[in-house]
């Protein structure tokens, strides 16, 4: 039985490859499979050491754990990437309560980078939705002494779809539809307007004399997120915030508008740290033999939000990550190319852990944002500012690998719109075909760490995975937890990932780069703006 679970997949190779890399793959998968560490990792970050906030203490004890983990497995320049961040943040205990015309403990949270309350602080509400700066003048004069409910209580709405989901053939086939680059600098300024938002609100709370904030969290079912958005660079918003789930938050609501306004109570004790502003990605490689061969990469995002604890975000990435290099370092395998893994750090608020990297080792670009123009510009922004400057380490990255969906199996990989690169992509990965995971769609993906690469024509993608419970529920959300990982999905998508790299660095092809952008994609002429939108 145990042979016939190591070479099964093996049958399904649709190109020769050399005796010894077959045989390399069979070990792969029979350790990735049968001597699994892949949970263990996983649950010591997620049980053990919790949410990783940037910077926070958890990250910092994140940081060491992992590079000790990948020198006690034998990899080599384990080092610490650091990058300007900013200061760290964390949450020591919080409550909030209604306590009238009713004592009720509300499910909250703190918000990300909001001061303390310095003890309990107790106030009426105000339920004064703001979306917009026009929508202050409705307020002003009315909010001193209150705490605000800043957002449009709305009504509950009930799933019209599964929250836990697979893919099937069909979905994974609409993925594999080219998709035109498009650039919209009209759509880029409003959403520039909207995300600022955040920090004129703010001013104007303190300037009506609140005495704190709250929002109603984005998802039903009483689940947090605690998100924060454009704190935590240079400066410190003056107000204590919190977020409350959407049912308590509607409560509060409907008590304000039928009779006397609740009062809450609020201790907030969360604490900053100033002690590093740096923060830190973990590297650490397989050399390979040929020092002229370049180098292939992986990597996932060591960081989280804290409302849970980061384990399908991205825990389950990380933990695929570190079990991929475990399990080729422990086979003695000498791969041609190096093997780089890294664990990024500062991705939840904008990726700034791959950015620092490209910026250091790949290709810089034109100045953009300051960082005390805010987290957005930084990010939004980065693919704006030309030209492109290749460094010397440019042509030596030949291929970077990205897990960030949550713990669902591999599917296969977005081939970017890349679709010379294509053939060589399904070619590496036809011997885990059997597995799940053959496909390769011409669709782009965004929102995580190969993106920057992506973006300087670096050969750099991202899984397709089954999605599980991952966007309906669990995303950034307080049942974040390592009860919604899936082990078996998890091995396998070690395993793929470690012969991903295998086949890479020794193959004698590379994939086809993208041509370097010299400018932003051509705009839509005469497009539409909807007035309604600005």
């Amino acid at each position: 039985m145990r042979h016939s679970i190591i070479l099964l997949p093996l049958l399904c190779l649709a190109a020769p490859v050399a005796a010894q890399q077959a045989d390399d793959l069979n070990r792969v998968i029979d350790e990735g499979l049968n001597h699994s560490q892949v949970m263990q990792i996983a649950q010591h970050l997620t049980d053990d050491i919790g949410g990783r906030m940037t910077n926070s203490p958890q990250m910092r004890q994140a940081e060491g754990w992992t590079a000790d983990q990948f020198r006690q497995w034998g990899l080599s320049n384990v080092r610490k990437q650091g990058f300007r961040f900013g200061r760290g943040w964390w949450i020591a205990a919080s409550s909030v309560k209604m306590i009238s015309p009713r004592p009720i403990q509300l499910t909250a949270i703190p918000i990300a980078w909001t001061p303390p309350t310095n003890g309990v602080l107790s106030a009426p509400i105000i339920v004064a939705p703001m979306k917009k700066e026009r929508d202050f003048d409705a307020w002003r004069g009315k909010l001193a002494g209150k705490i605000v409910l800043v957002s449009l209580p709305g009504t509950g709405d009930e799933p019209n779809e599964a929250a836990f989901q697979r893919l099937k053939g069909e979905d994974i086939e609409k993925l594999d539809r080219f998709e035109q680059p498009k650039n919209d600098p009209a759509s880029l300024e409003r959403l520039m307007k909207r995300l600022s938002f955040t920090r004129k609100l703010e001013a104007f709370l303190k300037a009506e004399g609140a005495v704190g904030w709250a929002r109603q969290s984005y998802r039903d079912g009483k689940l947090l997120h605690g998100e924060g958005y454009d704190f935590g660079v240079s400066d410190t918003p003056a107000l204590p915030g919190v977020e409350i789930a959407a049912e308590d938050y509607r409560r509060l609501a409907r008590l304000a508008k039928t009779g006397p306004a609740p009062v809450l109570e609020i201790n907030s004790d969360v604490r900053f740290d100033d002690s590093d502003v740096n923060a830190y990605n973990i590297l650490a490689d397989i050399p390979g033999s040929d020092p002229k061969a370049g180098y292939v990469m992986a990597g996932a995002h060591l960081d989280s939000w804290v409302a849970g604890d980061g384990a399908a975000d991205n825990g389950a990435g990380s933990a695929m990550i570190m079990e991929a290099a475990r399990i080729l370092k422990s086979l003695g395998i000498k791969p041609k190319r190096t093997i780089r893994f890294a664990l990024w750090s500062g991705e939840e608020q904008g990726l700034f852990g791959s950015m620092a990297y490209v910026d250091e080792y790949l290709a810089t670009r034109a100045p953009g944002p300051k960082e005390e123009q805010g987290r957005e510009e930084m990010y939004f922004r980065y693919k704006t500012r030309f030209p492109i400057t290749p460094k010397p380490g440019y042509a030596d990255l030949k291929a970077y690998f990205n897990i960030d969906n949550g713990s669902g199996k591999l599917r296969g990989l977005y081939a970017e719109r890349n679709v010379a690169a294509v053939s060589l992509l399904r070619e590496w990965l036809s011997p885990f075909a059997s597995m799940g995971a053959g496909n390769v769609v011409s669709q782009p993906t965004g929102g995580t760490d190969h993106e920057y690469m992506q973006a300087i024509g670096v050969p750099g993608y991202q899984f397709i995975q089954d999605p599980l419970d991952y966007e309906s529920r669990v995303h950034h959300s307080g049942i974040d937890t390592f009860d919604h990982l899936k082990a078996e999905d998890m091995r396998q998508g070690a395993v793929v990932l470690a012969g991903m790299l295998l086949q890479a660095a020794n193959s004698d092809k590379t994939l086809p780069r993208m041509p370097l952008p010299t400018q932003p994609a051509v705009s839509d002429p005469f497009k539409y703006e909807d007035p309604a939108l600005d």
